[in-house]
């Protein structure tokens, strides 16, 4: 198994390498938090909740797994719309995905384009998020599907730092929030 160096913390790292649906779960909650806050959160919730099975997500009250989210620090800075996203996403992989995150990736071996089309269906991810994620298992989880570069776009583009996709350590780290930085720059120059 590849290491990661995503949340900058061995433990959560650990848990993002050996679980799918925690990988997947730190990506959805990369948003309006920096991007090794998100990347931790799965962690917190597994230390909060004895684990982090899709299935157990899905199926917990909504108010409990809410207070898990909840608990100082915690998991995102808006817990209320991120953990009903959170269970959402739980349920759609153990109803179409046999509660395994990773059939998203493998199952019926897909295409990049068809996983593409798989990761943009679920709660949460939209366009770029999908992307970001192909690229994420791509280069750092050796998904080889046929044509994941093209489906990821410019994410899938060898030696850049522009996303989590591109971040093996506190270095690429650094660089891929100076390439944030200067887009949202130009954003505002626009």
């Amino acid at each position: 198994m590849t290491e990661l160096h995503l949340a900058g913390d061995a433990a959560a790292d650990e848990l993002l390498a050996a679980n799918p649906f925690a990988l997947l779960t730190g990506m959805l909650l990369d948003q309006q938090i920096p991007m090794e806050v998100a990347f931790a959160g799965p962690a917190k919730l597994a230390d909060r909740l004895g684990g982090l099975d899709p299935k157990q997500v899905a199926e917990m009250d909504p108010d409990g797994f809410l207070e898990a989210f909840r608990q100082t620090p915690a998991v995102h800075r808006f817990p209320k719309s991120m953990a009903g996203r959170v269970q959402d996403l739980a349920r759609v992989i153990v109803e179409d995905y046999d509660g395994d995150a990773s059939r998203i990736w493998t199952a019926g071996d897909p295409d990049g384009a068809e996983v593409l089309a798989r990761l943009k269906a679920l709660p949460g991810f939209g366009e770029q998020k999908a992307r970001i994620f192909l690229a994420l298992l791509g280069k750092q989880r050796g998904v080889e599907a046929p044509g994941w570069r093209e489906a990821a776009g410019d994410y899938g583009r060898p030696d850049v730092a522009m996303s989590i996709a591109d971040v093996t350590g506190p270095e690429t780290l650094v660089a891929v929030r100076e390439y944030k930085q200067a887009q949202k720059a130009k954003k505002k120059q626009a």
